[in-house]
């Protein structure tokens, strides 16, 4: 099948390309997806599993990471499958319709995460700062609520996305350099003024994901404060390594983000190689 870059009609249809240049190598590439793929799937929906169904477990921590759990569930299976579909049967067409509904589930999905991170940074500084009212403070009720918070900043914040790409028409390239579609990625394509688009993303990065990681900075600066004025050593070593985990999980997570948005920055230049010598 033939792919024009350029008409004068608006696409309905896009083409993902998976890793330009490394075709030959898709089913190979596949395989540490795919594995990964199964055990972030059994992983997390075993921990959601006795989370939810072990009363003792009911706890504000236990609450949040069964939260994280299922936001990374929807993450996951919003990307992986896609990827492995391009890599093992070549499948690289995409509707626009659903193109925008992935993207609209991975950025709110992405956001959600990154707002029970942050929230999980607060859970570490109330039980540093105030242990006697820990539980006084964190009850279920206000868990709850957080929880609602968080999902409806998330789905809030993305849904004018939504009709942003609605408005536009996509007259330029339809071959996305990539497994998966991105805001700003499909905004490129439109003949139309994109500057909405590029400033409410803009908006929505500096409003939630950046916010988050100033305020899980500030916490984490204010608990580290606050450990080394501990007398016990053994004391200092418990909350370290409690904190620790939840660091790393904070690291993979922000790192995992970064590297995808500027992957494709990366691969440009091989991409329009790649174009002038194969058609889809």
């Amino acid at each position: 099948m033939t792919v024009f870059n350029h008409t004068s009609v608006s696409h309905t249809v896009f083409y993902l390309m998976g890793i330009p240049g490394l075709e030959d190598q898709h089913v190979w590439i596949s395989i540490p997806f795919f594995i990964s793929y199964v055990i972030a799937l059994l992983g997390n929906s075993l921990l959601v599993f006795i989370i939810l169904t072990k009363r003792s477990l009911h706890e504000p921590m236990d609450l949040f990471l069964c939260m994280l759990s299922g936001a990374d569930l929807v993450l996951s299976t919003c990307t992986v499958p896609q990827a492995l579909a391009i890599f093992w049967f070549n499948a690289r067409e995409i509707s626009l319709d659903c193109c925008i509904t992935q993207l609209f589930f991975i950025h709110s999905t992405f956001i959600s995460e990154s707002g029970i991170l942050l929230v999980m940074a607060f859970n570490h500084y109330i039980a540093i700062f105030y242990p006697l009212r820990y539980t006084t403070i964190l009850t279920h009720t206000l868990i709850g609520k957080i929880g609602v918070t968080i999902f409806l900043r998330s789905y809030g914040t993305i849904s004018p996305i939504i009709f942003l790409l609605k408005r536009l028409t996509f007259c330029k390239s339809n071959i996305f350099p990539t497994t998966v579609c991105e805001h700003i990625a499909v905004a490129k394509f439109s003949c139309d003024d994109i500057q909405v688009n590029f400033w409410y993303g803009f908006f929505v990065l500096l409003s939630t994901v950046t916010l988050d990681v100033v305020l899980i900075f500030v916490s984490y600066m204010l608990i580290l404060s606050a450990v080394f004025r501990i007398p016990s050593r053994d004391a200092r070593h418990k909350t370290l390594n409690t904190c620790g985990s939840h660091v790393c999980v904070i690291i993979l997570f922000y790192g995992r983000g970064i590297f995808s948005a500027f992957t494709p920055r990366f691969i440009r230049d091989q991409v329009s190689q790649v174009l002038c010598q194969k058609k889809i």
